[in-house]
Parts: structure tokens; sequence; C-alpha cells
């Protein structure tokens, strides 16, 4: 059996225009395919540890999500609706057939709104999931700073800059001290274009109102099993949206990860992917 996990690429057109698309990839079995989150984030952060653990039992793919990683990053606007579309369009160049969807974050709310649109999916598992809920308690402060131009160009520009400033951010996102391995990860996924990206797609859902996608009231609607795992103390997400999610969903699995913030799959890989090979 040869699960070796390797890089590819595939051409797609999405919204009428060309992309490029980097991806990983290996393993036998049922399809599964990785999203990742937002802005610091890559195929090869969230799911280093998660691709060759799950490659004996599945063909894993996970790409990376146009502006991220070894994507073509065009300049151009970044939304949840391009990168659903992205999605549909590498399941189908690809010729994947009924896949696992495992989303983080960002990543979580592509999974849904694709299942949800009616895309033919095998099982989902959203972890610390983008698109549960309407609001959180620091979007108001965000969607101010983003929606004034010059304010939200300071606010960024630094991110990603260097190992210090990665490692500053990445202290936001969890409790205890980032590793160094994740520090170098991010550093050498994420350039000034990643961060154009995450500014633009955060733009276009950090509204005055709330967040532009919000799938809550549609949970009802998924038919698929689906394992909910959210870190106890991630502090951008609530743990709550996953709890009342897996009230909602009728084929429902909850997960939550003591001590954890806001990647699971990073700050606790053995617990997750022994909880995801159990679940898959």
């Amino acid at each position: 059996m040869t699960t070796g996990i390797t890089s590819e690429r595939v051409e797609l057109s999405v919204d009428g225009e060309d992309v490029d698309i980097h991806y990983r990839t290996g393993g036998e079995g049922p399809p599964m395919v990785f999203l990742h989150g937002i802005g610091l984030d890559a195929a090869t952060v969230s799911w280093r540890h998660a691709l060759p653990a799950l490659a004996p039992e599945r063909t894993v793919y996970a790409l990376d999500l146009p502006g991220h990683g070894d994507s073509d990053k065009p300049d151009r606007a970044y939304t949840t609706d391009y990168y659903l579309e992205t999605l549909a369009e590498f399941i189908d160049a690809l010729g994947i057939e009924e896949p696992a969807l495992a989303g983080l974050s960002m990543g979580g709310a592509i999974a849904l709104g694709h299942t949800l649109d009616g895309g033919p999916v095998e099982r989902l598992v959203l972890v610390d999931s983008y698109g549960l809920g309407a609001d959180a308690y620091w979007r108001t402060a965000a969607s101010s700073v983003l929606q004034t131009p010059i304010l939200g160009n300071m606010l960024w520009q630094g991110v990603g800059s260097s190992q210090p400033a990665i490692r500053n951010s990445l202290r936001s996102m969890g409790p205890g001290e980032p590793p160094q391995q994740l520090v170098e990860d991010v550093d050498s996924a994420v350039d000034r274009q990643t961060v154009r990206a995450m500014r633009r797609w955060q733009r276009s859902e950090f509204q005055w109102c709330g967040f532009r996608t919000d799938y809550s009231d549609r949970l009802e609607e998924i038919d698929v099993p689906t394992m909910l795992i959210h870190g106890a103390v991630d502090p951008l997400l609530p743990r709550r949206w996953s709890e009342q999610a897996a009230g909602t969903v009728t084929d429902s699995t909850l997960r939550i990860f003591d001590g954890c913030g806001h990647c699971p799959p990073r700050e606790h890989p053995d617990r997750f992917n022994r909880a995801v090979r159990a679940f898959c």
C-alpha cells in the first residue's frame, strides 16, 4: 500500500479566470478533501499531521485555496462564494466522487456551503468552523477597522512579515506558546499576497451587522454524518457554535478538546487524528 503524500497541481477555471492550484494528495481508499482556514494557513499548515495519519484508510486531498500557499494569488476579490466555486471545480476536475470533507475555520464554512448547495458528500468534519453563527464579540471592532482602508492596511501590514510577527499572531489563536515548527510552516506558506487575500475576504465577511456567511438556520438540511470538533478555549470562534450545531444536525458527533484553541489539528494532532479516523 502506498500512502506517501505528494504535491500536485491542477488548473481550474473559477469565476471566469484560470487559476493554478497546488494540492497535497496520497493514500488509498474513499476520498477525503481537506480545506484550510483563511490567511495564516495552507494545506501544509493545518493538515501537516492529518494527511499521513488518514492516508492508510483514505485517499486524501488538501488544496491551497487561491491566495494561499503555492497556489495562484490573483489580484481580485476573495469571497466565500469564490472559494465555494473553487472547491466545486477542484472536485470536478479531479473526478472525485462523493468525498468526505474536512474544514477548519473558514474551510468549515466552505465544506458546509458545498454540502448545502447539493454537492455529493459522504460525511463532514467541521473543525472550529466558521459559518455556524451570526456574530462574535470581536466582530464589531474588526468590521470598523476593515471597512476603513487606511486602518485595515495598518493592521495587517506586519502580519506574516517575519517569524516573530507570525509567532505573535499565532499567540492570539490559542493557549501556550506556538511550537517553532508551526511558526516555520506558516512562514513558508504566507507572503504579502496571502495577507492581501485574507484582508479582502475578511472585508467581505465581517459586516457592520454581523458575519455575511451564517448557515445556522439551515443546519437541519444536513443529511450526512457530521463530526464537530472545537477547541474549548478557542478565542476566535465560540465553542457554543459547535455545541448548538451538534444539537441541530440530525446525525452529529461533538468533540470538545480541553486546553485547545483555534487549531486542533496542530495543537493536539494525535487526539485529532484518532477522533477523525474513528469517525471516518
